[in-house]
């Protein structure tokens, strides 16, 4: 069992092998090794990311089908559900570590923009409700100078939100608590860069 620490470490490294291009995992699989997943899981790290089809986080840190645990949702907000699948694979699988996985060009972070920017012409209902998630984001920053670069604005709006996200896993949840109360825990925000590959740690 590794500790958060270990965990962490394990992810940094894949992400350097996928930068470089030297990967370990191809995700090719034997019949015997199928069969033998299929019995269990033991993921080492739980992911809560975005659902971008450019930022698939098994490739993204190196890793093999089952190494990690993988919520994604457009934005990377934190809802009922999100919080509710960390809490099972934290305690059904003693996972010690948590990251909240934002990147660039983020369109939900962009729709959140667009509909505060034109509120005439809101997003769907669907839409509306990850956009709400996001918003508080992106409104503190739209109160200083960032207002006027909207291309710098989705840049520190990505970071905004991942700290919220980080924020409300760390203290919306007292199973989530209680484990990080006993460092058995811990949750971490990070950033990836659709054009390096590479993905900046940032523990807030």
């Amino acid at each position: 069992m590794l500790t958060s620490s270990e965990a962490l470490e394990q992810l940094k490294q894949g992400n350097l092998r996928f930068v470089s291009g030297d990967t370990q995992h191809r995700q090719m699989l034997s019949h015997q090794q199928r069969a033998e997943m299929a019995e269990d899981q033991h993921p080492f790290a739980i992911v809560l990311g975005c659902s971008d089809s450019r930022v698939p986080a098994e490739m993204v840190f190196d890793q093999g089908l089952g190494d990690l645990f993988v919520i994604r949702v457009a934005g990377n907000v934190v809802a009922p559900s999100q919080v509710g699948s960390v809490e099972f694979a934290a305690e059904r699988y003693s996972c010690p570590l948590v990251i909240v996985l934002g990147h660039s060009h983020c369109g939900a972070i962009q729709a959140t923009i667009d509909t505060l920017t034109n509120p005439d012409s809101p997003p769907s209902a669907n839409l509306m409700s990850i956009v709400n998630r996001v918003r508080p984001s992106v409104e503190i920053l739209m109160q200083t100078e960032l207002k006027n670069d909207l291309n710098k604005l989705s840049m520190h709006a990505v970071r905004s939100n991942v700290f919220a996200s980080v924020n409300q896993l760390r203290h919306g949840s007292a199973v989530l608590e209680s484990l990080i109360s006993k460092g058995r825990l811990k949750v971490v925000g990070a950033e990836y860069s659709l054009e390096s590959g590479e993905v900046h740690f940032y523990d807030f």
